[in-house]
Parts: structure tokens; sequence; C-alpha cells
């Protein structure tokens, strides 16, 4: 069944600022939580573009541990980027990431389309914990965002 998850953020930052922090792959270090234990496999990738792999491992519960390899599909420098999962846990996976520049800063919007897939037994771990820990993941990243742009604890 197919999910979507959408945050917006408004960040006081210039948009070349914003994009050199988001166009960077190896900073999804910082904004992924702790628990998730996130590891990009091989050298750290450098500046994104349309096409790059980026294979990674998380582990969402203790000892499980999953790979995962996402595309940059689309890249439109200091508007938009999107990453699609190649394979990994997801069925589907495709988060679209847009930069809209305002008044004092940038508005950043997340949209995540996914599904669990597993049938019956993916209907129920989306609504038991996959939804609740993608939630929980982009808490994260908004108070990480706040933290590194506004200073903000």
């Amino acid at each position: 069944m197919i999910r979507q998850l959408q945050r917006e953020q408004f960040i006081r930052a210039t948009p070349a600022q914003v994009w050199a922090f988001f166009a960077t792959p190896a900073n999804l270090n910082e904004m992924t939580p702790p628990s998730v234990r996130f590891q990009i496999l091989g050298e750290p990738p450098g500046a994104m573009y349309a096409g790059q792999l980026i294979a990674y491992r998380i582990s969402p519960l203790p000892g499980i541990w999953l790979r995962w390899l996402t595309e940059i599909r689309h890249v439109e420098t200091e508007v938009s980027f999107v990453d699609e999962q190649r394979a990994g846990p997801y069925k589907f996976w495709y988060h679209e990431h847009r930069f809209v520049a305002l008044n004092g800063g940038v508005m950043m919007t997340d949209r995540v389309t996914y599904d669990v897939g597993w049938g019956p037994f993916g209907w129920v771990a989306e609504k038991l914990w996959v939804g609740r820990q993608l939630r929980q993941i982009f808490d994260y990243r908004f108070r990480r965002v706040e933290e590194i742009f506004h200073g903000k604890k």
C-alpha cells in the first residue's frame, strides 16, 4: 500500500548555503538519528549529480542490518533533487526534496512516497512500526536542521 510522508521547514539561510548542505550526500550522517546506525558504504560520495548511486546500510533494530542502494534521479541545482531506492528494505521509495527561496531564507519540503511491501505483513508493520519510525527520523532531521542552521538545541 502506497504511503506518503511530507514535511516542510523554513531555513534562515541563503539558497546556496542550504543547497550546499543538502546536496552533499555525506551530510546524511548528520541528519539521521544515531539509533538508525546509518553508514555510507565505500568512499563518502562527493557532490550530488543525477545518476549517482549511494550505497549504505542501516540498522533499524539491534542486530539487524539492511543494505540500501539509492539513485539520485533528478537534480535541479538549488531547486530540487530526488532519490529513489534501487535495492533495499522497501518495495518502493521515492524521496523528493524541494527548496523554494523566500524572503529571508528557504522553504524546504521533503515528500517521501513509499510502499513497505510484504502484503498483509507489510500493512501491519507500517501501522505498528515503519510509519512511526519514519516520522521520528524526520522529526530528528527537523531538529538537526534547526541546530545546524539556526543554532537551536
